[in-house]
C-alpha cells in the first residue's frame, strides 16, 4: 500500500497569539522567537498580541482555532498554570485544550524597589515592611508576578499591599514614578531601569544567582524556599496532530540551536530550553501542581 503523501506545513502565514500586552515579557520572547522560526519555516510567524482577563482572551482564541498548525500560542505561566488555581470560571483547560509543541526557554524575575525607599538589601525591604505594615505596595500585571508578590508576604510574615496594573510594562513604570513600591518584573526591563538608577535591584528569583547580574542575590539567600523561575513554550489546539506538533517541534528546536537567538534571548535575561511535545506537555503538567502549591502558599482565593 502506498504511504500517503504528507501534508505541507506551513501553507500560509502562521499567526502566534501573544495573550499580554505589547512590550511585556511575553511579547518579547514571541518576537523573538517569531522572526527565526519565520526563516526557519520560509513563511511570516506573525506576532497577534491579545491581551486581556489575565491572557484569557489570546488562550481563548487559540483554543477555538483549527489545528492546522497555522496557530500557535505563546504559553506562560500565567496561562497555563496559574489562572486554574485562581480564576473560578476558567473557560479553559489548560492541559485537555491545547497541543504541546515545545519549551521555548526560561527566565527568573527581579524584584525592583523605588529608589527613594531606605531599603538596599531584601531584609532590610521586609524590616521596612514590618515598621510600616500595611503602607509598602506591590505592583503586579499577571498573576505569576501577584502570586510572587503575596508569597514574599506570606513566607516574610509582613504586610504589603498588591496592586494590579493592566501588564508588567504599567507595573513597573509606577515604581519609577515612585507611586508604587515594588514590583517583581522580568529581567530584562528590570535590570535596564535598574543600571540607570530608575529603580533599585533587590533579589532575583532564581535559587542561585542570574548569570547577567551576579551581584544581585537570590531571595533564597534570605528566605531559603523562595523560588520562582518564569518559562515560555509554544503550544496549539488540541486537534492538531501528533504528527504535525513533531515537525513543528523540529523546527522550534532547530530555531532555539541557532547561536543569533541564543544570544538575543541571552541578551534579555532568558535561556533557550529545547524539549519535545511529550517533555513539554508533561513539564506543563507538573507546572500546573507546582504553581497551585504556590497559591496556596500566598494565601490567594480563586476569584
Amino acid at each position: 500500500m502506498a504511504t500517503p503523501a504528507r501534508a505541507a506545513w506551513p501553507e500560509r502565514p502562521v499567526r502566534l497569539v501573544v495573550p499580554f500586552t505589547p512590550g511585556s515579557v511575553t511579547d518579547v520572547v514571541a518576537r523573538i522567537v517569531a522572526e527565526t522560526l519565520s526563516s526557519r519555516i520560509g513563511r511570516p510567524v506573525v506576532t497577534d498580541n491579545r491581551p486581556g482577563g489575565s491572557g484569557v482572551v489570546g488562550t481563548m482564541a487559540v483554543a477555538g482555532a483549527p489545528g492546522d498548525g497555522h496557530t500557535l500560542l505563546l504559553v506562560t505561566p500565567t496561562t497555563a498554570a496559574l489562572n486554574p488555581h485562581l480564576l473560578r470560571r476558567l473557560p479553559y483547560d489548560p492541559i485537555r485544550d491545547f497541543a504541546p509543541v515545545g519549551q521555548i526557554c526560561e527566565c527568573p524575575y527581579l524584584l525592583v524597589v523605588d529608589p527613594a525607599l531606605p531599603a538596599r538589601t531584601i531584609s532590610e525591604f521586609l524590616d521596612l515592611a514590618r515598621q510600616r505594615p500595611g503602607e509598602l505596595t506591590y505592583s503586579y500585571g499577571n498573576n505569576s508576578a501577584r502570586v510572587a508578590g503575596a508569597a514574599l508576604a506570606r513566607m516574610a510574615q509582613v504586610d504589603l499591599l498588591g496592586v494590579p496594573f493592566r501588564g508588567g510594562p504599567e507595573a513597573l513604570t509606577d515604581v519609577i514614578a515612585g507611586r508604587i513600591s515594588a514590583t517583581f518584573t522580568d529581567f530584562s526591563n528590570g535590570w535596564t531601569n535598574a543600571r540607570s538608577g530608575k529603580v533599585r535591584a533587590l533579589g532575583v528569583t532564581s535559587r542561585t544567582a542570574f548569570a547577567l547580574a551576579p551581584d544581585v542575590p537570590p531571595i533564597a539567600a534570605t528566605l531559603p524556599e523562595f523560588e520562582m523561575l518564569i518559562w515560555f513554550g509554544l503550544s496549539a489546539p488540541a486537534s492538531l496532530p501528533d504528527e504535525l506538533a513533531a515537525r513543528m517541534s523540529g523546527a522550534l528546536n532547530a530555531v532555539l540551536d541557532d547561536p543569533v537567538l541564543q544570544r538575543r534571548l541571552a541578551d534579555q535575561g532568558f535561556r533557550p530550553h529545547a524539549s519535545t511535545p511529550q517533555a513539554w506537555g508533561a513539564f506543563l503538567r507538573a507546572e500546573l501542581d507546582n504553581w497551585g502549591s504556590l497559591v496556596r502558599l500566598a494565601g490567594l482565593e480563586p476569584q
